[in-house]
């Protein structure tokens, strides 16, 4: 099962500290905008997101649909068909996403130690 882009989504103090330190790591402004408190950072095929007061804690993020670039894929599982494989076997659901829709859409998750999981699927299957 393919989740899709991997990042890591950082709930920041200070996005503009954060994004000085990042810089120094190697990373570049990729997407977002830093005037509204969130940013996606890139370092080869790295991605870091930055969000100052949106997060209480840090989160996995995986996106059916993009590859590591941001791109669509041509193929890949929606995101409710993931939902529906991982509640067969048993995961439970922080939140969930509404299976009667189409187009984009998430789910939430956590792993046995409390870490988030998000998959965030921004496009819709074609």
């Amino acid at each position: 099962m393919d989740l899709g882009a991997f990042s890591i989504s950082l709930a920041v103090k200070d996005i503009k500290a954060s994004r000085n330190f990042y810089t120094k790591l190697g990373f570049t402004d990729f997407a977002g905008d830093i005037s509204q408190n969130w940013l996606i950072m890139k370092n080869g095929r790295h991605l870091v997101g930055l969000f100052q007061g949106m997060f209480d804690q840090n989160i996995l993020t995986f996106n059916p649909g993009w590859d590591q670039d941001g791109q669509a894929l041509k193929s890949f599982m929606d995101v409710r068909d993931i939902q529906q494989h991982l509640k067969e076997q048993g995961v439970s659901f922080e939140q969930k996403a509404d299976d009667q829709t189409e187009g984009p859409a998430h789910f939430v998750i956590k792993d046995p130690d409390g870490n988030i999981i998000m998959l965030d699927q921004h496009i819709p299957k074609t």
